[in-house]
């Protein structure tokens, strides 16, 4: 095998793993996820660590090494090691980019919940679906930006109207205990 054709090789396998990434993004086609444990890590991104090796910068180092060294040994009289390492700078700054893009603009609002998050005791919402008494109702609320929904039940068995604003007492096996919320400046102000 010559250099060129290792070049091309690789640079039809980089292209090709960047059409697949593409095409399985834009149909929602499930390929399974591919985890570089062992790469080197960029500490304290929002969305955790994001390795350096992962699916996207393989693929553009691939792609870019093997199309820089393709054309500098097919159309140029540039000693092969010094074509090797052209290629390999070419491959590392694509890798590099889309890792730059992958962790400053794509992950840059991930963050990882902590169980506290999902806490449901003290989260304020408001029904959707009145509860009447000794019934389930509905009620909306937001955690972590993210409009949600869950089953409501008054704590008291008592019969609350849609639209009123609930605060979650308890939350057991989906359903939302809750009473209805005073809001405390609201009581300071009448007073």
């Amino acid at each position: 095998m010559s250099w060129p054709d290792f070049y091309w090789i690789c640079f039809l396998l980089g292209f090709g793993l960047s059409a697949l990434a593409l095409l399985a993004g834009s149909v929602h086609l499930h390929v399974p996820h591919l985890h570089f444990h062992h790469g080197i890590h960029v500490p304290h991104l929002k969305g955790g660590e994001l390795p350096w090796f992962n699916f996207g910068t393989i693929a553009a180092f691939l792609a870019w090494f093997g199309g820089t060294g393709y054309l500098l040994e097919r159309y140029s009289h540039l000693w092969f090691l010094a074509a090797l390492g052209i290629a390999l700078l070419s491959g590392l700054a694509a890798a590099s980019v889309v890792f730059w893009f992958l962790a400053r603009v794509l992950m840059a609002g991930e963050a990882a919940l902590k169980p506290s998050d999902y806490d449901m005791v003290g989260v304020l919402g408001r029904l959707s679906l009145p509860i009447r008494a000794g019934g389930t109702g509905e009620m909306i609320y937001s955690q972590e930006g993210t409009r949600r929904v869950c089953g409501a039940r008054a704590e008291g068995n008592q019969a609350i109207p849609k639209g009123a604003e609930v605060i979650v007492t308890r939350y057991e096996k989906g359903i939302a205990y809750v009473r209805p919320w005073e809001d405390p400046a609201d009581q300071l102000t009448e007073g």
